[in-house]
């Protein structure tokens, strides 16, 4: 079983910010908030999702999408962003940790689909769309979407910034976690985050949760969801997260939950 990465990267970017002057920061901002909502809205339409990993690099699931797919979003995106060049590395692996580094090394080897096109792809990727556009049969994807329980009890007793201080010290150990088991996870906003998570069992899952109760004293809450895209196991995720808290309501307490759409 197999899972697609797809890492987008604006090149050059460095260079480029320093031509906009001393004053360029809120421009900036401006621009990443615009490329990142554009992007989204590219492989949404195409049943991925996509996450900042940071502001110049973005990190897609994009089970199913093919080389074609990927050329027509960089031409979309090139008509809109003339002034940058914005690449695409496509890898696959057993875990989502292998097919970002698949992803890594097709642009490091600069194994390009198209001599003109800024989108990489090693030969097994080329090899397994050359014949096909269909989502191949044995990708899937799984995504955890973690929120804090009783986060507004939380939020009545800290201000804003040591609510925020808190969340990214357990987002640390969170990746931390997660890394070792060959998964990555990105902070969504609020108090949510959402791990790529192929290979973690729901018994891992648990584990994991348990240690940032030890460390961190905050309980976790744990939708889990199993789709064949990303943007499909995203949105199983957050049924699951979702069915939680409604079971809480009813008095019945789970951390976790699953919701398998295969």
């Amino acid at each position: 079983m197999t899972i697609q990465i797809t890492i987008i990267k604006i090149e050059g970017y460095g260079p480029w910010t320093l031509k906009l002057g001393s004053d360029r920061e809120g421009q900036l901002q401006i621009f990443q908030a615009n490329l990142y909502s554009d992007l989204q809205k590219m492989f949404s339409e195409r049943d991925a999702i996509v996450y900042f990993n940071r502001f110049d690099e973005l990190i897609a699931i994009s089970n199913g999408l093919s080389l074609e797919d990927h050329l027509s979003i960089e031409r979309e995106i090139s008509d809109v962003y003339k002034e940058l060049n914005i690449s695409m590395s496509i890898g696959i692996g057993t875990t989502p940790f292998e097919a970002n580094v698949a992803a890594y090394h097709s642009r490091k080897n600069n194994k390009l689909v198209v001599k003109s096109k800024l989108v990489y792809a090693d030969n097994e990727v080329q090899s397994l769309y050359s014949n096909s556009k269909e989502l191949p049969k044995d990708m899937f994807t799984q995504i955890l979407h973690l929120d804090v329980d009783n986060s507004t009890k939380v939020s009545n007793l800290q201000s804003p910034y040591e609510i925020t201080s808190r969340i990214m010290k357990m987002f640390a150990n969170l990746i931390e976690l997660f890394v070792e088991q060959k998964a990555m996870i990105f902070f969504v906003g609020g108090d949510n985050f959402m791990a790529i998570s192929n290979t973690v069992s729901k018994e891992k899952t648990l584990e994991i949760i348990g240690k940032i109760y030890e460390t961190e004293n905050i309980k976790l809450n744990c939708g889990m969801g199993i789709a064949r895209t990303g943007r499909k196991a995203v949105q199983a995720a957050t049924e699951a997260l979702d069915t939680i808290r409604n079971l809480r309501d009813q008095g019945i307490i789970s951390p976790i939950f699953e919701v398998d759409w295969i």
